[in-house]
């Protein structure tokens, strides 16, 4: 091929990817969103409300990862999951951290599973 046809075959090549990712789902369009009312006016209300859902959530999640490594740690070196979360204490954890404001462990020793719950 002389230069010609491969920078043409190239521009084709271009050409038909751009128009592939030009596509768009109209289902993925859709964006639901349980906080926010779509008014200016309450604009900053959602946002705060929305900035609150997502630091509870942030915060259960950073307390129990902590926890479930622990919890693999001493599985893997007792052969058996901890009894109490309390077991961890002080050779897997310096001390238990607390659960976020308002809420609490649930831990299954059945299974290792630590979840976290509203008081």
């Amino acid at each position: 091929m002389n230069l010609v046809n491969l920078t043409t075959a190239s521009l084709l090549l271009a050409g038909l990817l751009s128009l592939g990712c030009g596509k768009s789902d109209p289902s993925a369009a859709k964006q639901t969103n349980t906080t926010s009312s779509g008014n200016p006016l309450t604009a900053p209300v959602d946002y705060l409300g929305a900035v609150n859902q997502a630091q509870k959530r942030a915060g259960k999640v950073v307390s129990t990862v902590g926890l479930d490594q622990a919890i693999k740690m001493y599985q893997a070196t007792e052969g058996k999951f901890p009894p109490s979360l309390e077991a961890l204490v002080p050779d897997f954890l310096h001390s238990l951290p607390p659960a976020p404001n308002g809420m609490k462990y649930n831990y299954d020793p059945k299974t290792g599973v630590i979840k976290v719950e509203a008081k």
